[in-house]
């Protein structure tokens, strides 16, 4: 080989590796709604439990704006206040002003999923990959895999009738009925351990929205829910039991209504989120023919009752619209990829300062 071909030869090594190290992708992943079969996309790929390269880090403890970033779930508790499941930790709304309590009580610094109140006032955090987090008011206490739990990525949280918690997580589901944890997976019956939504119906089952399968638990016996055709319901994101007593189900099959006999379909685009207000109006987030252009939609009630299956289309985001809230007042809340937002009807606010108000 002459010298001009060694030249050449190295250049051409040069381009290449350069070229890879172009190709490395740093963007944080989406919550991609096709990975029914795949793991958690939002959960951090690094090893180190004290760590989540996710979470939006700031030194602000109280402000007049609130979250910036993705906020997962929403929850008004029984003195009025908010609280906002966010990437920036947990952050309260009195009314007035927003807390972020991870920062004020230097809580683990991992992004929050889910949030409940039981009966008894507690609150209830899930995070990704820091277990759970019970708030009495006045402390917070950390149950994570050391003390029971499946796993410690938190997808949702639901109280049962009797008073136990059940915890959806990324290794099954965990009931803690206020002592200790017992855990199912699909060892036991259940049809996928990574859990999306909980509920129980009126007649005392339990429904699972799986990244597989949905199923239900009548105490003894997951059974795997299918429609007439007995094809399965894939990554329900969302149940819910509307106030007549029919089963609503919202992923990659679009949203689904079961009245304990038959299926009505209202649309195949992926759903997010379902939420009944006090009207009983369906409120969904979808993913409007997947485009990532997701839309605040409203299935009325009356309409509901003469057999419509058009909702009406109240806002579309330039983004993901997670969990949806009607408050005391009847204002609706819903989560955003940018914050937190409240429509009273006419007008929407989302809570911004100066500097990122839109």
């Amino acid at each position: 080989m002459n010298k001009y071909s060694q030249i050449y030869s190295i250049l051409l090594l040069f381009i290449f590796i350069s070229s890879c190290k172009g190709q490395i992708k740093t963007d944080q992943p989406k919550d991609d709604n096709s990975q029914a079969n795949k793991s958690n996309p939002l959960v951090p790929k690094s090893d180190s439990a004290d760590y989540d390269p996710y979470f939006i880090k700031s030194t602000a403890i109280t402000t007049s704006y609130g979250p910036n970033s993705i906020t997962r779930n929403i929850l008004q508790d029984r003195n009025g206040n908010f609280w906002f499941a966010s990437w920036q930790g947990i952050i309260r709304y009195d009314g007035t002003s927003f807390t972020n309590y991870t920062n004020k009580e230097g809580l683990r610094r991992f992004h929050v999923f889910s949030v409940l109140e039981d009966k008894t006032g507690n609150i209830w955090f899930g995070t990704i990959r820091a277990g759970v987090y019970r708030y009495d008011g006045k402390t917070f206490t950390n149950f994570t895999t050391k003390e029971g739990l499946a796993d410690n990525i938190i997808g949702c949280i639901f109280e049962d009738k009797t008073g136990n918690i059940w915890f959806g997580t990324g290794g099954g589901v965990s009931r803690y009925d206020g002592n200790s944890f017992t855990n199912f997976t699909t060892k036991d019956g259940l049809s996928n351990n990574d859990i999306n939504s909980i509920i129980e119906d009126k007649t005392g089952k339990l429904w699972f929205g799986t990244r597989g399968d949905a199923c239900f638990y009548d105490g003894n016996t997951f059974t795997n829910f299918t429609n007439k055709n007995g094809v399965p319901f894939r990554n329900v994101r969302s149940i819910i039991e509307d106030k007549k007593g029919n089963i609503w189900l919202g992923g990659n099959d679009g949203l689904w209504r079961y009245d304990g006999t038959s299926f009505i379909n209202f649309t195949t685009d992926f759903v997010g989120y379902i939420y009944e207000d006090n009207k009983g109006n369906i409120w969904t987030g979808t993913d409007e023919a997947n485009t990532h252009h997701w839309e605040l939609s409203r299935y009325d009630e009356k309409l509901l009752s003469l057999g419509q299956t058009k909702g009406t289309k109240i806002l579309k985001e330039d983004g993901q619209i997670f969990g949806i809230l009607e408050d005391t007042n009847g204002n609706i809340w819903f989560g955003t990829e940018k914050g937190v937002c409240r429509y009273d009807g006419k007008a929407f606010n989302y809570f911004k300062d100066k500097e990122t108000q839109e």
